[in-house]
């Protein structure tokens, strides 16, 4: 099967200006000078790839990078690198690459794919807990504070924040998706929705940590409809009478649905709390449910089934072999390849959404709707689109 390069993808909703400011409730407009990222795979720019000292073959990074070494666990852009378009600010480097030159003045990203809210155990795919994340924020702004203090402290200037960007920058969270999605491998529906208050304390204790050390600009991202993802369709619906009219296994997205109700009431806690502060929630189970239900009409012809896999329909996924990977199966070798076109999936690998899913879902985000706070009508978020 030939594989696409293009980097072009029709939408019904094609943004061509960039706005370069956010707006958060009616009346406040905020321009933010840096960007701290907290997060999973679905805002990874590298972080697991350098943090572990393996590498990502393509195609993972081929329709925008043109390279694996994105580290980015799609074929191209995340929906953090659109918003950081939307904000005309360069993508964030991961905070454990060292190669590439990084430059961290804009912010830094310590998002790492297979994360939890919950401190990482023994077999956890990642050890960046939200809690590690944090702590590596921490020492990165007291690192950086020292060495802009110290002689030739100015020359640091084009490569490390200023030390009021750690006040006024955004601080963007999107984390939890492995917390609920994992625990269905050893536990019952019942005991993880159970599980769901002691993730959420964990969340806020950590985003109290960074509130503490003076961030003030929160960006919250809710989780997506788990049970949609090929990977867990493959494992969990077997049973047809476990999935809804979409395809997808109920449990998982019951599990989310109450996870993202629960952290919806965390943030308006959060709203009343932090009064010198904004803490904005984001629905992105809406967005990524709405793309799934109605995915003809906006452009898509796959909802579910993964655009790099093996397997072929109706799901193109099998655990035993990763996209891009040649291994031995049943005594043959074979391949999981990339499909011919991208932009008609919304799935990538079974886990992860497409460059043209996370587009739309961007696109979805900067209109304001899906927010709590919501942006103003009076200020379009208009995205900036790179080809």
């Amino acid at each position: 099967m030939a594989i696409s390069f293009t980097k072009s993808f029709a939408l019904p909703l094609m943004l061509t200006v960039c706005s370069t400011i956010f707006r958060f409730g009616s009346s406040t407009v905020y321009n933010y000078p840096a960007a701290f990222n907290f997060g999973d795979s679905n805002s990874d720019t590298g972080e697991l790839v350098a943090g572990k000292g393996f590498s990502l073959d393509l195609p993972y990074g081929q329709n925008y990078f043109n390279t694996s070494s994105s580290g980015r666990f799609c074929n191209g852009r995340l929906i953090v690198d659109f918003l950081m378009d939307a904000m005309d600010m360069p993508y964030l480097n991961a905070y454990l690459d060292s190669l590439g030159a990084p430059n961290f003045r804009k912010g830094c990203n310590y998002a790492a794919a297979g994360s939890t809210v919950l401190p990482a155990t023994a077999t956890s795919v990642s050890p960046f807990s939200f809690g590690v994340q944090v702590n590596q924020f921490l020492h990165f702004k007291a690192r950086v504070l020292e060495l802009r203090e110290g002689k030739g402290g100015k020359k640091l200037d084009k490569y490390l924040p200023a030390e009021d960007y750690f006040q006024k920058g955004l601080y963007m969270f999107d984390i939890g998706q492995n917390d609920l999605a994992g625990a269905f491998y050893s536990k019952t529906l019942d005991q993880i929705l159970a599980s769901i208050p002691t993730i959420l304390a964990e969340f806020e204790s950590e985003v109290q940590k960074l509130y503490d050390q003076g961030a003030r600009n929160f960006w919250i991202h809710n989780t997506g409809p788990l049970g949609c993802l090929a990977q867990n369709v493959a494992k969990f619906g077997t049973d047809p009478s476990k999935l809804d009219e979409f395809g997808c296994v109920s449990s998982h997205n019951q599990a989310a649905k109450l996870f993202n109700l629960q952290l919806h009431a965390l943030c308006k806690k959060l709203q009343g709390q932090y009064t010198d502060g904004n803490v904005t929630y984001i629905d992105i189970y809406s967005i990524k449910s709405n793309l799934i239900a109605n995915y003809s009409q906006l452009g898509f012809e796959q909802p579910i089934i993964a655009c790099c896999g093996y397997g072929g329909p109706p799901l193109n996924y099998d655990s035993r072999i990763v996209c891009g990977q040649t291994k031995t199966l049943n005594g043959t070798l074979v391949t999981a390849k990339g499909c011919d076109d991208s932009s008609k999936y919304i799935n990538w690998d079974g886990i992860h959404y497409t460059e043209a899913a996370n587009q739309y879902v961007s696109s979805q985000i900067l209109t304001g709707k899906y927010s709590d706070p919501p942006f103003s009508d009076k200020m379009p978020f208009l995205l900036k689109l790179k080809f």
